[in-house]
């Protein structure tokens, strides 16, 4: 009954359902992963429907209702052929039918239940027409909608129900046998090592001819590696009485062609004559009337599937591992270049020349520049002693405008160098195969993220403030910021943040004019508020929160790019597992 590579599965029940759970949950996984069209998300779909619609049901019961799938071109004859199956009028009939959107299942009205309710069919229910009438207790047959359809729906909708078939009936005629699209889902059928039963209708009326056509077909299925896939009750069987010749019929080692002269019809004429496919008819009602026969084919079905499907998981984990790859090199085009937009940033704030110039004269005037700088000529010692009286011949200190300009000109040219790298990111992703169709789909990629503005300006308010809380700390022991306290904490803060951008390290007055002048008034009055070294640690603590605070929100943008990717360690590690769980199921043979 079964060939030597298709023996029944003998494997404790329970530790096939764990497996093979195991392995549609691994599918699924994989399946949500993809987003791109393209062939790798086409055998991620076909894993995660063949284990989901027939692995899983069949495994877990032999004794399902088998399904019988018939499959084939536009105009072949399926339903033709379905209504001569099911002895009434139950599928739409017609040479061009390409508009067909439903299946038609055949069933008992307990078969069909088990089948859509929870079974192989039950994600598809929305596109399945059930007939009960002319369904046989056992096995259901369903009419698939044309796999060359101009629909893409229909093409997918036929595609899932071969995933679920226990046995493949292949209609086609004689002009139509050798088209590319039917022999694309019979090389499914192969690999699935799916019973198969294979009908050319239309045949010519000249004898000769006609065992051409079906020589040349039983050729080309073995040439494809189908001929061991013939359904065992029907290998080698004969049409009724004396006109197996004259029909067509042919036989060979192992494999059947059953053959259909053009016009050979039943009375009604939406139907063929019985007679031209008795073995199928009586290979169904055998079926139909024999649990061990169904549960020997289900079980052939099953053994071939689980012998099957080891080649598609292994394909699967190498598509998994090459995107691993790729995902890798898209992660680093991104943060690469956002790290050189970083320093770029980081390169413009060292400079200071990104501040307005009236924030700086506001602060300019607020310090007293001249009347300071005439200070220092008396030295440090003599400033410490009479800050307060400078400082109280100053204007107010303008706070809350200095800190709302820098913060707007620092939120500005960081969101500059945001919006350059977000623009380089998208253009270089918009390159790769992995990602190219993600960009396309996301203009939004192409500038920065629409909460990164508002999530920087408080950030940077924050930082701000933090100075503020440093300066304070800082200054409780120094008595001379004590008796300046008009001067003021936050103030003094302004004045620090200031200095991390505009400080005298190779700034002129020649160069940067009021910045230069208000940079040397600024460290100059840290110096005598705090000591040099305290005024150090401040400033460079302020670059060192300020620098992360940036890296922090170009991380923040950078990670919309990355969030479309999955992590590379995540897909290797899928991949292993899909390789190892298919490893343990029961008759393993991956090719």
């Amino acid at each position: 009954m079964f060939p030597p590579s298709l023996e029944p599965v003998e494997v404790a029940p329970e530790h096939l359902v764990d497996r093979v759970t195991e392995l549609s949950r691994l599918a699924a996984l994989r399946l949500a992963q993809v987003e791109a069209a393209g062939p790798a998300a086409e055998r991620a779909r076909q894993l995660a429907d063949h284990v989901r619609s027939y692995l899983l049901p069949r495994a877990r019961s032999l004794d399902a209702p088998l399904l019988a799938v018939l499959l084939g071109p536009t105009g072949a004859g399926k339903s033709t052929l379905m209504n001569t199956l099911a002895g009434r009028a139950v599928s739409r009939t017609g040479v061009l039918r390409p508009t067909t959107r439903e299946a038609v299942l055949v069933a008992t009205e307990v078969d069909a239940r088990a089948l859509l309710d929870d079974g192989p069919l039950s994600t598809l229910v929305s596109r399945i027409e059930t007939v009960t009438e002319g369904g046989r207790g056992g096995v259901a047959i369903v009419d698939a909608p044309d796999i060359d359809s101009i629909e893409r729906d229909n093409r997918a909708l036929a595609d899932a129900l071969v995933e679920a078939a226990d046995l493949c009936v292949f209609v086609t005629t004689a002009t139509r046998y050798a088209d590319q699209v039917p022999w694309d889902v019979l090389a499914r059928v192969r690999q699935r090592r799916l019973p198969l039963v294979v009908v050319v209708n239309r045949l010519p009326p000249d004898p000769t001819d006609a065992s051409a056509v079906v020589s040349d077909m039983e050729r080309l299925l073995s040439e494809a590696g189908l001929g061991e896939q013939a359904d065992g009750a029907l290998a080698g069987a004969g049409q009724p009485g004396d006109t197996a010749q004259a029909d067509g019929t042919g036989s060979m080692a192992g494999f059947q062609v059953i053959g259909v002269v053009e016009g050979e019809l039943d009375a009604s004429g939406s139907g063929l004559d019985a007679r031209r496919v008795q073995p199928l008819i009586t290979r169904i009602d055998a079926l139909a009337a024999d649990r061990d026969e169904r549960r020997a084919l289900a079980a052939r079905a099953l053994a071939g599937a689980l012998a099957g499907v080891g080649s598609l998981v292994h394909v699967v984990a190498d598509d998994l591992e090459h995107q691993s790859i790729e995902a890798d090199a898209v992660r680093r085009i991104a943060r690469g270049i956002y790290d050189e937009e970083l320093r770029s940033l980081a390169d413009e704030l060292r400079g200071g020349r990104f501040l307005r110039e009236e924030v700086i004269r506001q602060w300019h005037a607020f310090v007293g520049a001249d009347q300071i700088t005439r200070l220092f000529s008396s030295g440090i010692g003599k400033l410490r002693g009479t800050i307060l009286s400078v400082v109280r011949g100053t204007p107010p200190a303008p706070v809350a405008a200095v800190e709302a300009g820098a913060t707007s000109d620092l939120s500005a040219v960081a969101m500059a160098h945001a919006a350059e790298a977000a623009r380089r990111t998208a253009a270089r992703w918009s390159e790769r195969p992995i990602t190219a169709e993600l960009v396309a789909a996301r203009p939004e990629l192409w500038s920065p993220g629409p909460e990164l503005a508002a999530t920087l300006e408080a950030r940077l308010t924050e930082w701000i403030a933090a100075i503020a809380s440093d300066v304070q700390v800082t200054g409780q022991p120094k008595r001379s910021l004590a008796r300046g306290a008009s001067f003021g904490v936050n103030a003094a803060g302004i004045t620090v943040m200031l200095s991390t951008f505009a400080h005298t390290g190779g700034l002129t007055g020649a160069e940067v004019g009021i910045a230069a002048a208000t940079a040397v008034v600024n460290q100059k009055l840290l110096h005598a508020l705090f000591g040099e070294a305290a005024v150090k640690e401040m400033i460079d603590r302020a670059r060192r929160t300020l620098m992360e605070t940036l890296e922090r929100t170009m991380d923040d943008d950078r990670g919309r790019f990355e969030a479309l990717v999955p992590a590379a360690d995540g897909l290797r590690e899928l991949a292993a597992a899909l390789r190892s769980t298919v490893t343990e199921l029961p008759n393993q043979r991956p090719g």
